[in-house]
């Protein structure tokens, strides 16, 4: 098969849609929105052939002022333009004018030209925040591929603008209209950079064969809403149908009508001729029923009508196509059905009336621009011709060879001969369940007997086929594994001897996943990862008592193929456990086996046929192979955006692949559950379903891990991902779950907690080696608490988030949370959970077979390198509990010290030590820079007297220890990058939190081991330690020897010298550079210090070279709003920047906006517009001068400035908030506490140092980096390399 893209490839087309805010807010500056728009259309090359341009105002409603191909000159447009009016109005509706131009102007009929690959550019200027959703019009638009940029004023919320925008930095903002021009140079750049033709969504295909083909189903809604409208239906059917070449080897028909259920009328292999077809199709009858659950009947449909079975050609390469014609909004959820059918390769095509949602059609559709209204079904002719145009584009049928794939096998099919001879000799292992309850205690020596003859057909030998019989009732029982017997005569003297086992009820379900766990494993003598056959033959002769679904599933997701027989009790759930429901046999009962067995083992050999032993091929790169199998399914997406038409889709599988070529699956799965009053009595139903779930999983230390989390007002830890590597202590543990409770629900803080407790490497996450992060939310409430932000970290971490929430729930909320919007469902109540199950294993499925791109970023917390020829060097301190409730075991904390420092090798350059112990307050005894030889060390240990006094604060000694110990003025070499360790000895439970201190010891790259007795709380230890299994625990102290040596191999675990934080770098040129703004807290609280604050900023600023190509500075100053003394570019010379400084007013105001104004830098000031080199490599520091506590959130505008590479630096007075400083600036260690802003000449040197240090510049050109990257520095000459560095979120480098 040949695909050709068409392509002009040199002549340069756009179309170019403006958007323009023209509510009440914008009437003053909408003059100058015109003027924009004007001179942006004077830089276009505006022809019917070249650049398009489009404008549509809008404030409540959107109106259209013309058309993409409204004008095709550059004049009509610019006096269109002029004669604009401002149209007015409120509220602003920004979601629903994004949708409206994506309905309404990118379409062909308005002249768009995106389906010939033209460039497809929306420029939206808004003055203020929208009072609708923009989300999905957004997310629409991105999908569609339609670049937004977004321009903003001070009105305007910049979050809302970047999520609109195709990428945040798309978006850009004016602190007033008029102010426009500084911008226009950077959009029209950004603008001609995507001014190439890209490649046209509908490709040219070049099929190896002319003849066409299609498999065309048609999904009928039959529901009492169609009642009138089905003759029209039916008639419109009638006349596509007759448009068709009906026959074996060209096109095939088959029509399914709905309602509540799905009933077929007939298959794709049912008629051979247009004629029956027409005939059957006339005589259809309405259905009737209600609700209407079209999600149900999409999934129907692809699992029963698009088959081999029932007339399907997809494995061959016909196109598979469905029409839906839908007259209603469906009942149920569609969308997993719809992305299981796009999965499968299945075009589906949506026609709907008016009381269908579009919405919904265009979601269901392969492609929205498949989806097709009208307002009654009697308008069906009206569309006929589309629709038949839309079918026969998409029907060329690709080559039906077998094309080579290099990673991912294609079909079910295993290879017959591969290695040679040996493994071209057919082998398969067969395991027979046998139902051995009460019920079948006259008919088993008919099932025996049945055993006997299908064992005669085997060519048993170890090297051939191998049997294993299991018989089960309540419980499973083998009677004889895979390995057990080598040749027929003993299995075949075995089977006869066979007893009934009798018993009840019959739990068919624990016997599926018995067989899977126990039977089908190496140690059983399965052969699976060699790629033999593995096959399951189920005789069942009642009904379960338990559920089969679960494990069934597991049997298949193994690639175990399930035959089964049952009797009339048993046959449906027998069809359902069995690979495919072809695979089930039913008879009346089981003394008529005899009547089956040859029909059984005929389709059991037809299979075999097909199935025989294989090794596939497999490239070393597989990049989606996240399952442990890989069954491989021949998929196809048939002119669809600009995606390759044809692709190897990787569904959970029927393949073994081999041990050596394998990547083993491998999930953290996170379940964080709302453990609120709301869910009380609906948790026990959660706690099944996650139960549920695990079961589904292949929980080991290298496969699978998970964690459990519940939460209400706070979130609580069950267990981490690394506190279980069994299933069995897992699903114990759930089992015991308690419900919580607690109001109210604070779902933005339980993400936040995950993100920062249990998505780390010390709970047990290898996002860092690139495992799939999974959340599974499951809330019942609408949150108290913004999700926003806390969502966002998440997605950035590269968590994938799933949500599950009931009538009671905030579905926009659960969709704002989830990876992405689909991947929200809903129920009535958590009891229907088992609704959504399959659902959401779908999801997960989906998004590792596509293999999701996790990038890791790693802030503050280090990876430890070893550096060849480097000596060991290690900081450790020993925190010791001197409490009341410690008096008699302290003499052995002491004499455990001892020994631990006479195993290190103590030096000024080697290891250092240091002391602290505490009880309510700490109290260093010695620092890390006291003693520099073991023999003072050891005196100083063995002259310590126990403190006493109660209570026990061990987080205030963490923060101590953290703050004035762990520090370069006491000694700490963490910045040369020596590891830090802390030991702490705990006797007791701690009576303030530990969660902050701790964290902010991993964060600043601490290792923390903690040791308790039996006085202490072994999770708080937990928590406390850089990893749950740094946490050791004693009966009493005097058994610290016990753990000594385990300490001591830890501890030399890490003590390999890791790469520091401060980073080499080579730069092509010694010419410092720096952009330096200056953020002043101008509020009533700093009034008297101001004219430090003015004289601080002036001494800092004679220390700069200030020059056009050397040191920049700019001047802010802010309170409730951000005002600019001056920008980066607005002074050249030192002189005239400290005239400025010299003539700062206070501003005075309340209350305090440090976030606000944070992100006021980020968006105004440190811009190319506004004179920041950031896209040079120019090193951007911002010094923060706060005298008080924010009134608003400083999180997310402080990371957002750190994403941005800005290095921030922030200084504090006593009115400040320590912590808070810490989290603005980009480093802990960056943020500086003076008692009052007259003292800030005390901390200038610092500062001074601290910047100097990290303004070396880098090279413009590919840097060479040593250690962690500082900041987000682009490198402005990598567009024509082959190889991209991208520092965006200061991921550390590996060497």
């Amino acid at each position: 098969m040949n695909v050709c893209f068409l392509a002009e490839g040199r002549r340069q087309r756009r179309d170019v849609v403006f958007l323009l805010d023209g509510s009440d807010a914008t009437r003053n500056g909408f003059p100058a929105m015109k003027e924009f728009v004007q001179k942006m259309v004077e830089k276009l090359e505006v022809a019917e052939n070249r650049d398009r341009v489009s404008v549509v105002q809008y404030s409540r409603d959107p109106e259209a002022h013309f058309y993409l191909n409204t004008y095709t000159t550059k004049e009509e447009i610019l006096d269109g333009v002029r004669g604009l009016r401002h149209k007015g109005g409120r509220p602003l509706y920004t979601g629903a004018a994004l949708q409206y131009v994506r309905d309404n102007v990118f379409t062909a009929s308005s002249g768009s030209r995106r389906l010939e690959g033209v460039p497809q550019i929306l420029v939206l200027l808004s003055g203020g925040r929208s009072f609708d959703s923009v989300e999905a019009a957004a997310s629409s638009l991105k999908e569609l591929g339609i670049l937004t940029f977004g321009i903003g004023s001070r009105g305007s919320d910049s979050r809302e603008l970047q999520r609109i925008s195709y990428d945040p930095n798309y978006a850009l903002s004016v602190s007033d209209f008029s102010e426009l021009p500084n911008v226009q140079e950077q959009l029209l750049a950004s603008v001609q950079s995507v001014s190439i033709p890209i490649t046209p969504t509908t490709p040219t295909v070049t099929a190896d064969y002319v003849t066409p083909r299609k498999d065309v189903v048609f999904l009928l809604d039959g529901s009492d809403g169609t009642r009138n409208s089905f003759p029209a239906m039916r008639d419109f059917m009638q006349r596509v149908v007759e448009q068709f070449t009906i026959e074996a080897n060209r096109d095939r028909v088959s029509v399914v009508q709905y309602s509540r259920e799905a009933e077929v009328h007939f298959y794709l292999n049912s008629y051979t001729t247009k004629e029956d077809v027409l005939d059957r199709v006339r005589g259809l009858k309405h259905k009737g029923g209600r609700p209407l659950y079209t999600g149900a009947a999409l999934q129907y449909v692809r699992d029963n009508v698009f088959t081999a079975s029932t007339g399907s050609r997809r494995l061959e390469g016909v196109p598979q196509i469905l029409i839906l014609l839908s007259g209603g909004r469906s009942f149920d959820s569609v969308d997993a059905a719809a992305s299981s059918l796009k999965e499968l390769g299945v075009l589906t095509f949506g026609i709907g009336s008016r009381g269908s949602d579009s919405r919904e059609l265009q979601r269901v559709s392969y492609d929205p621009n498949y989806a097709i209204s009208v307002s009654d079904f009697s308008e069906l002719p009206n569309v006929q011709e589309q629709l038949l145009a839309s079918v026969q584009a998409v029907a060329t049928p690709i080559t039906p060879t077998s094309p080579t794939l290099t990673g991912m096998c294609i079909a079910e099919l295993y290879d017959s001969q591969l290695r040679g001879s040996d493994d071209a000799i057919p082998r398969k292992d067969v395991v027979f369940l046998l139902d051995g309850s009460d019920g079948t205690r006259n008919t088993f020596p008919a099932v025996r007997e049945f055993v006997q003859r299908v064992v005669e057909q085997f060519n048993i030998e170890a090297n051939r086929d191998r049997v294993s019989v299991v018989q089960y009732s309540r419980d499973a029982e083998v009677n004889f594994y895979l390995n057990t017997y080598a040749t027929k005569g003993e299995i075949l003297n075995t089977v006869r001897g066979l007893r009934h086992r009798g018993g009840r009820p019959l739990n068919t379900g624990a016997a599926l996943q018995y067989v899977r766990d126990s039977v089908f494993t190496a140690s059983a003598g399965s052969r699976k990862q060699e790629g033999v056959p593995q096959i399951l033959i189920l005789l069942s002769g009642g009904r379960s008592s338990d559920n089969i679904d679960t494990p069934a599933s597991a049997l298949k997701e193994s690639g175990i193929l399930i035959f089964g027989i049952g009797t009339r009790n048993s046959s449906r759930e027998v069809q359902r456990i069995a690979a495919d429901p072809t695979y089930a046999q039913s008879i009346n009962e089981f003394s008529d086996l005899p009547s089956v067995q040859q029909q059984f083992i005929s389709s059991l050999n037809d299979v075999l046929v097909q199935v025989k032993p294989m090794t596939p091929t497999v490239a070393a790169e597989r990049t989606g192979a996240l399952f442990p199998f890989c069954s491989c399914r021949l998929e196809h997406a048939y002119a669809h955006r600009n995606y390759q038409i044809l692709r190897a889709h990787v569904t959970l599988c029927s393949i073994p692949l081999p041990i050596a070529e394998r990547r083993m699956a491998r999930r953290d799965v996170v379940f964080l559950l709302d453990g609120s009053d709301g869910t009380r009595s609906s948790f026990p139903a959660m706690r099944a379903f996650v139960e549920r779930m695990v079961e589904r999983l292949n929980v080991s230390e290298n496969r699978d891990r998970v964690s459990v989390i519940q939460y209400s007002r706070d979130p609580e830890a069950h267990f981490y991902l690394n506190t279980y590597s069994r299933k069995e202590d897992v699903l114990d543990t759930l089992r015991g779950l308690r419900h919580k409770g607690g109001r109210p629900l604070n779902t933005g803080a339980a993400l936040q907690y995950v993100r920062d407790n249990v998505f780390t490497a010390s709970s047990g996450s290898r996002l860092a080696e690139g495992v799939p992060q999974l959340l599974i939310l499951l809330s019942g409430g609408k949150s108290s608490d913004n999700v926003d932000t806390p969502a966002s970290s998440l997605k950035e971490l590269g968590v994938l988030i799933f949500a599950i929430g009931s009538r009671s729930s905030d579905s926009r909320e659960l969709q704002k949370i989830s990876h992405e919007p689909s991947y929200a469902l809903s129920v009535g109540d958590f009891a229907d959970l088992p609704s959504v199950q399959q659902q959401l294993f779908s999801n997960i499925n989906t998004v590792f077979v596509e293999g999701p791109s996790i990038t890791t970023t790693t802030i503050g917390k280090k990876k430890l390198n070893r550096l060849p020829g480097r000596r060991q060097r290690r900081d450790v301190v020993f925190l010791l509990d001197g409490s009341d409730a410690t008096r008699n075991g302290f003499p052995a904390m002491k004499e455990f010290v001892q020994k631990m420092v006479e195993k290190l090798e103590v030096a000024e350059n080697r290891d250092r030590v240091s002391v602290v112990q505490y009880s309510r307050d700490p109290e260093a005894h010695f620092y890390l820079n006291t003693y520099t030889t073991k023999e003072e060390i050891l005196d100083g240990v063995r002259g310590l007297r126990h403190k006493g006094g109660r209570p026990l604060y061990t987080g205030a000694a963490l923060q101590y220890v953290r703050d004035n110990v762990f520090t370069a003025s006491s000694g700490s070499r963490r910045l040369e990058g020596v590891p830090q360790i802390l030991v702490l000895l705990s006797g007791g439970r701690s009576f303030d939190s530990v969660e902050a201190a701790a964290s902010s010891l991993k964060e600043l790259g601490i290792l923390t081991f903690g040791i308790g007795s039996r006085g202490s709380d072994s999770r708080e230890l937990q928590r406390i330690s850089y990893d749950p299994n740094y946490a050791l625990s004693v009966s009493d102290f005097s058994e610290l020897p016990n753990v000594q040596e385990q300490l001591l191999a830890s501890v030399q675990s890490v003590s390999i010298p890791i790469t520091p934080t401060t980073p080499t770098v080579t730069a092509d040129y010694v010419t410092p550079r720096k952009d330096v703004v200056f953020l002043l807290d101008g509020s009533d609280g700093t009034r008297n210090s101001f004219p430090a604050m003015r004289d601080f900023v002036q001494r800092v600023v004679e220390q700069f070279t200030i020059e056009a190509n050397r040191d920049r500075v700019s001047v802010v100053q802010y309170s409730r709003e951000a005002e600019v003394h001056f920008y980066l570019n607005s002074y050249t010379t030192k002189e005239d920047v400290l005239d400025r400084v010299r003539g700062l007013k206070h501003k005075g105001g309340r209350p305090l906006y440090t976030g606000a104004a944070l992100q006021y830098v980020r968006d105004n000031v440190f811009t190319a517009s506004t004179g920041s080199r950031r896209l040079e490599g120019v090193p951007q520091i911002l010094i923060l001068l706060s005298g008080g506590r924010s009134f608003d959130s400083v999180d997310a505008a402080a990371s957002s400035l750190k994403e941005h590479g800005v290095l921030t630096f922030g200084i504090g007075s006593r009115g400040s908030d320590s912590r808070e400083l810490q989290r603005v600036s980009y480093d802990p260690n960056y943020a500086i506490s003076v008692s009052d802003f007259s003292e800030l000449p005390n901390v200038q040197e610092q500062l001074l140092a601290s910047v100097q240090a990290v303004a070396t510049p880098i090279t413009p050109t590919s840097p060479t980096l040593t250690g962690m990257c500082i900041a987000e520095l682009y490198d402005s000459q990598l567009r024509g390399c082959a190889l991209l560095i991208s520092l965006s979120s200061c991921e550390q480098w590996d060497h």
